[in-house]
This record gives C-alpha cells, sequence and structure tokens, in this order.
C-alpha cells in the first residue's frame, strides 16, 4: 500500500524511495518506533533483516529460550486494550508464545504494511546537501528519509568463535541466535553446546532430556538461580489484568524497571539468621528477586556481597552430587549478581545425569573442530550436533556492521573506535538526525527492555514532533553535551559493581577483537535517574542540542 506523503515527496529519482523516517530493525523498539512515527502522521519504513517482527523473537527459538523477567512486566503498556485482550500463559513467557503475541501487536495496529522483510541495511550516509539519510541494503534498494532510527537490539549480532577447521564438521551445527525454524528431532544424538551464559543455560537444561548424550564445553561459568516459572491460572490473569497501573508504575520506580525492590536494609544491620533467611525467601521466589531484591548493598560494595556470593556457592554444591564437578560451575573471578544472572530451571541437576559431561576449556581447550567432532588435548569426541552458544558483539556491534556515514565522511565505526561517545544514549555529534534507541551509553540496555524501550521511542517521537511542528530541519547533539554526558557515563560506571568485572557490560568481551578495554557501554546509573536527564533535556526546550 502507497502512503500518499510518500508520494508527494518522491524526487525525480525515483528509484530511490522517500520517507520521513526509516526505521532499522522490526523487534520490539522498532515496532514501537514505527507505530509512534504512523500515529504522528509521519511517512515511516522500516527495514527487517528477518522474514517476520520480533527481534530477538523472532531469531532465538533454540528450546528454552524465554523471558526472564515477568511476562506482565514485559509486554507493551501503550494500549490499553491490548493489556486486556492478551493473556500471558506462563510468568516467564517462552519464545513460541512471544512470537505470537508481536505478531498480534504488528497485525492490531496495521505496523506490518511499513515494514520491508528480508532486507539488511549495509549501509547509511547522510547526504548534507538534502540534510537526509540514504540507506541502501543488500538487495540494493535504496531509500531515503530526513530521520533515521535504529532498533537493532544490543544483543542482536551473534558472534561465532574462531576454531581451527570449524567448516570441516559434517554433522549439523548453528549458533542459538540462528536456530533452525524446522523442528530438529534430538533423539538418539550426539550434542555438543559450547558456551554456559544465559543462552548455553537455557538450551542445555532442555537438551539434557532431548538427546542421547550432551557434551558441555564450559568456557566460563556463570552464577545461576532458579526462574520458578509456572503457569498463569485463571485468577492470576484477572488480578494482572486489575494491576496493570500499579505493575508499570512499580518499573518505572526501580533501578533496572523490573518489579523486584531491594531491601533497604544493609546486609550488616541483621543477624546472619535473619540475613540467610532473606536469601532462601528469596532463592524460592519467580525471577530476579534473589538478585535486585536483596539487601541494597549487596548490589554496591564487594564486602556486603560477599554473604550472599556464598550462600548461592553453598546452593550450587548442594544441587550438584560431584563435588569436584560443582566447584567448576561456581564462579571464581566475580561476585553473584556483578554480572547479568541467567535464571534456570534444573540447570545444575542436569550436570547429575549419566548422559551428561562437562568439559572445562579452561583446563582442556579446543583444538579444532574435526569432521566428526571437537578434538581438545585430552583427545577427540564425536557428536551429531554442534550447537554454539557463544554470545553477540553487544550494544555497538550491530551498529558496527553497518556502514553509517556522518558529516565530512565521518563514520561511526571510527568516531567509537575507542569507545562510544554519545548524548543521552540517543544520538552523537556528526550524525544529524540520527537516533539510537537502546545504544550505548543508554539506560535501556541496563534495564527490563521494554520499559526503557517505550520512554526511549515516546522521548524521540516528542523531539521529532518538535522538529516537525517548528519546520526544523536538523537536529544533532552539541560537542559539550555530548562531552558531558560520556563523562556522567563514565562516572556511572566507576561506581557500579557491573563495570568492576570482565562482561560486555563494562566493554570487555573476550569473543570479540578490539573489546578487551573496558569502555563503558551502557549507563549504569539506573532507568529513573536517565528518564529525569531526558526528561530535564525536553523541559529546556532541548537546549543540549544544535537544532537549525
Amino acid at each position: 500500500m502507497t502512503d500518499p506523503k510518500q508520494d508527494a515527496a518522491a524526487t525525480a529519482d525515483n528509484t530511490i524511495q522517500q520517507y520521513d523516517a526509516i526505521v532499522i530493525g522490526a523487534g520490539m523498539a522498532g515496532m514501537y518506533q514505527i507505530y509512534k512515527f504512523q500515529e504522528a502522521g509521519l511517512s515511516v519504513r522500516a527495514f527487517e533483516t528477518g522474514s517476520g517482527v520480533g527481534g530477538t523473537w523472532y531469531w532465538n527459538r533454540y528450546p528454552g529460550c524465554k523471558f526472564d523477567s515477568e511476562s506482565y512486566s514485559y509486554g507493551y503498556s501503550f494500549s490499553e486494550e491490548l493489556l486486556q485482550e492478551w493473556n500471558w500463559k506462563e510468568h516467564f513467557s517462552r519464545q513460541p508464545d512471544t512470537e505470537r503475541y508481536l505478531n498480534l501487536v504488528a497485525d492490531k495496529f496495521d505496523i506490518r504494511k511499513n515494514i520491508e522483510f528480508n532486507s539488511r541495511i549495509k549501509s547509511a550516509k547522510f547526504d548534507e546537501s538534502q540534510n537526509r539519510w540514504l540507506i541502501e541494503t543488500d538487495a540494493g534498494i535504496k531509500a531515503s528519509a530526513k530521520y533515521l532510527v535504529t532498533g537493532v537490539g544490543p544483543l542482536s549480532a551473534h558472534t561465532m568463535p574462531n576454531y581451527k577447521g570449524m567448516d570441516n564438521f559434517k554433522g549439523g551445527s548453528w549458533h542459538t541466535a540462528r536456530w533452525p525454524k524446522e523442528k530438529v528431532d534430538f533423539t538418539g544424538k550426539r550434542v555438543a553446546v559450547i558456551g554456559t551464559g544465559a543462552t548455553g543455560v537455557q538450551v542445555i537444561q532442555e537438551m539434557v532430556n532431548m538427546a542421547e548424550h550432551l557434551t558441555v564445553y564450559q568456557r566460563n561459568p556463570n552464577w545461576c538461580a532458579p526462574l520458578n516459572n509456572g503457569l498463569i491460572t485463571d485468577q492470576e490473569q484477572t488480578d494482572i489484568k486489575a494491576s496493570y497501573p500499579e505493575i508499570f508504575d512499580k518499573c518505572k520506580q526501580t533501578h533496572g524497571g523490573f518489579i523486584h525492590s531491594p531491601d533497604m536494609r544493609s546486609v550488616f544491620d541483621v543477624t546472619p539468621e535473619e540475613r540467610d533467611a532473606l536469601y532462601e525467601k528469596l532463592y524460592a521466589e519467580k525471577g530476579f528477586g534473589i538478585w535486585v531484591g536483596s539487601f541494597y548493598d549487596t548490589q554496591m560494595t564487594e564486602e556486603a556481597n560477599q554473604s550472599r556470593t556464598d550462600f548461592i556457592a553453598n546452593k550450587i554444591r548442594g544441587r550438584i552430587n560431584d563435588p569436584a564437578l560443582a566447584e567448576k560451575l561456581i564462579p571464581k573471578d566475580h561476585g553473584f549478581g556483578t554480572k547479568r544472572v541467567p535464571l534456570e530451571t534444573n540447570y545444575y541437576e542436569a550436570y547429575n545425569q549419566d548422559n551428561v559431561d562437562l568439559v572445562d576449556l579452561r583446563e582442556t581447550p579446543i583444538e579444532e573442530v574435526t569432521a566428526k567432532g571437537i578434538k581438545t588435548k585430552a583427545g577427540e569426541l564425536e557428536f551429531d550436533y554442534i550447537i554454539y552458544a557463544t554470545g553477540f558483539d553487544p550494544v555497538t556491534g550491530a551498529l558496527n556492521r553497518i556502514d553509517i556515514t556522518g558529516r565530512n565522511d565521518l563514520k561511526l565505526k571510527d568516531k567509537w573506535s575507542d569507545g562510544p561517545l554519545t548524548y543521552l544514549g540517543l544520538q552523537s555529534v556528526g550524525f544529524p538526525n540520527f537516533f539510537t534507541l537502546v545504544g550505548p551509553h543508554n539506560a535501556a540496555t541496563l534495564c527490563n527492555i521494554p520499559r526503557c524501550i517505550e520512554q526511549n521511542v515516546e522521548w524521540v517521537t516528542d523531539l521529532v514532533g518538535h522538529m516537525e511542528k517548528n519546520d526544523l530541519k536538523v537536529v544533532e547533539p552539541k560537542p559539550e553535551s555530548e562531552k558531558s554526558w560520556t563523562e556522567e557515563v563514565l562516572a556511572a560506571g566507576e561506581v557500579s559493581p557491573f563495570m568492576k568485572v570482565n562482561s560486555w557490560l563494562s566493554g570487555i568481551n573476550s569473543n570479540v577483537p578490539g573489546k578487551q578495554e573496558r569502555s563503558f557501554q551502557v549507563y549504569a546509573g539506573g532507568a529513573p535517574k536517565y528518564r529525569e536527564y531526558c526528561d530535564t533535556e525536553s523541559g529546556k526546550n532541548y537546549d543540549g542540542f544544535s537544532i537549525s
């Protein structure tokens, strides 16, 4: 269906599609941005690599893929009709149900008509003579727009390891983020899973019951806590739908946008018995409570967190029959909760089964992948399938895979070679009218993402509305605004426990060449404080931006 405004904006070069706005990606951020631009009366076109909507929930089809924040805190909040129409089946929704939900959203709000599927954008260049962005896809489609908004997601650029001989393997192999759409039967098969991060944990706990034999290749152990998922009863469904205003208000108040709040007592203000009683209570409850609902200072200092770390370590020891194996699954290089905590269901119990082996790659590294399997210095094991749960090039990775060029032929990848430089994590000097939803230096990356997506999208839409209302052509941050915000991000990172350990949050990613130096990729000051910065900026009539 052709947009009349698109026709009116057409130039003499009819090979280039003309729009008010282009959105890259049709995941949760991209879909909501399309909806808001439609609502504002702008012509908009989104370009999506996949053949359907959903982003993360389209690509990640692996067994066990599900939410780790409560379903009813995760879905969109902008439509009361949608909230009342949709029934979440489980407290933590699985991928197939979530993908159905996002397809309902796309159809209900007529979003799909403005999406070009199976289209990967390879380049985006700002035309200074026209004050417009020109994009080109891998297929040669070209389009131009005044505004360019990325909704590529912080964890979408998947990474494969660089083991010798990977192409020689004769069995089936793939990354978890590119899981086949067709059902794979693992009955009677020998399966290897490489990686024990959040994705690996979810796959392993399912694969143990699907394969004849499972071998887990662990690069580094992670702290995990029970998900304690369950079906939502009819009464719970009624209560949830009546409580949505309170649920979303609660999310708005908490540091990470979750429904869990910290206990405002210090771990040192209570007796050891009281301390362990709270840990036991939270460990038995659903979701992230044991992580973000504990004593407030367990998230602030190593000393306060030590008792919780010891508690979780002892829980792991109590769930695994082999003491030596248990120690291999307990991290020794960081405390519990200083990285995002994978939630699990019988993950540790999987290692008690006779058909599961653990290979600790710190002791026996992979030497090569052979035609039949995987070889370490301890010997070669044969497999039918190899599953790579090896993570992503986070936050900036998906942006760096697009050739983005701003003013004076400045490449975004070059500008950010030593770490991101942004204002509010939404714009960067030299790239006018270019917005990065859930981008680097943005609180949304360290958040219950949909809660922070809505804030990002609504703020960008308001700024674009201000531009259109006042017939303004170009907006980009003032250099001093970018410098000030980048310093604020670094300052927040210096006091955050997340940024003191080696992880993708602190900019150190052993999977990605060039990401072995600390450069904070996210704003760790919390969603409420971030929202306050954004509201202050819009309240000052966008004084931190150069608008012409």
